[in-house]
């Protein structure tokens, strides 16, 4: 699979099988690395893979991977369920290396001896006392062009702000803060575009491409090694600057009062699942949205006044006015305490009662 690595990798596993005198092997290739590798999901799989075929291909570039992951959570109504971190699966399974779980650096110790700590999406915050154990201390693969979008969830934000190109930023591991790192390699422009219809996950994957072949080469140009050269171009580029917090479940929350349709699509494609309260105080998760598109005139609907959700005789999915005016559609939707994918049955059902209920109580005499 050697040629799938890029150029300059391939270039280095040729000149692997020459002969030279031990200067000059020395003076191209330092000792292998002992890398401790600390990832949690997709986006850190991508550069774990990309790391272990270059050991593979590379034998003078990586001695060892050990990794370094965080325990599975409780998750799920109840909290009965355990969900594991995506990459333990990756490490243990698929590429058969040594890992270390823990949930905090607090009186651990990583293998002895190591050269390199490469943390990607990890969420901890890995300390002075870890990095110092290190031969060259630690590099970070962040999904942005930093310092736009330093925090836990750059990707999600760069498409919530409506960014038009991102990057990403190759960084050593600050011992006092996240993401304010030397910046080692960052992607050039023109960047990378973000079109308008991407969705988060087909964005993460796109990145973490680029992502896990831009630290291979950070890798094979000794970039690592101090003195560090910051190379970062973006802070003086006049682009926005702008903070990536992590994601909450009130950023999906929907306000038909004050949120356009375009924002409601935005949200459904940077985060998904967005949700919104009912009349009736529940919650009701909308899977999909869509601009309304139907051979029935907008001029024919019994479209409400004020925002918010309503239902046609002759359409099975409900419909809904955006702050801004505009008609959406809800293709498909989960009404909570309900089975999943139900929700459009079951609002249906609710606002039909509630109209032959209104009827009643406006039939009644005085």
């Amino acid at each position: 699979m050697l040629w799938r690595l890029p150029a300059s990798v391939r270039t280095l596993a040729c000149l692997a099988h020459r002969t030279y005198s031990v200067t000059a092997t020395e003076a191209l290739v330092p000792e292998p690395l002992r890398i401790l590798f600390c990832g949690s999901d997709n986006f850190s799989s991508a550069s774990l893979r990309a790391l272990t075929e270059a050991q593979r291909n590379i034998p003078d570039l990586i001695e060892s991977i050990d990794v370094v992951h965080r325990p599975a959570k409780r998750t799920g109504r109840g909290l009965k369920f355990f969900r594991e971190v995506p990459i333990k699966q990756v490490a243990t399974e698929e590429l058969k290396l040594h890992t270390h779980v823990i949930d905090t650096f607090s009186g651990w110790a990583p293998p002895d001896p190591i050269d390199l700590i490469v943390a990607v999406s990890f969420g901890l915050f890995v300390p002075p006392r870890i990095l110092g154990l290190a031969k060259y201390g630690g590099i970070n693969v962040h999904p942005s062009l930093l310092p736009d979008l330093r925090g836990a969830a750059p990707i999600q934000r760069a498409l919530l702000k409506r960014r038009e190109r991102t990057g990403i930023t190759i960084q050593t591991l600050h011992p006092e803060r996240f993401d304010h790192g030397t910046i080692l390699a960052q992607t050039p422009e023109p960047m990378t575009q973000i079109p308008r219809d991407i969705t988060w996950p087909i964005l993460e994957h796109q990145l973490a491409s680029s992502g896990a072949q831009m630290l291979v080469d950070v890798l094979l140009s000794q970039k690592y090694i101090p003195p560090h050269q910051d190379v970062g171009w973006y802070a003086a580029s006049n682009g926005p600057i702008d903070h990536a917090p992590k994601i909450t479940k009130q950023d999906r929350f929907i306000d038909f009062s004050q949120n356009t349709l375009e924002d409601m699509i935005t949200i459904q494609q940077a985060l998904g699942n967005p949700w919104c309260i009912l009349p009736n105080g529940e919650r009701f998760i909308m899977h999909k949205v869509a601009p309304y598109n139907h051979p029935t005139a907008l001029d024919q609907l019994n479209t409400p006044d004020q925002p918010g959700i309503w239902i046609e005789e002759d359409l099975k999915e409900p419909l809904f006015r955006a702050a801004c005016g505009s008609i959406g559609i809800i293709e498909n939707s989960t009404y909570a305490g309900s089975a999943t994918n139900s929700g459009n049955a079951k609002i249906r059902k609710l606002f039909q009662v509630r109209d032959r209920q209104a009827e009643t109580q406006s039939s009644i005499p005085v």
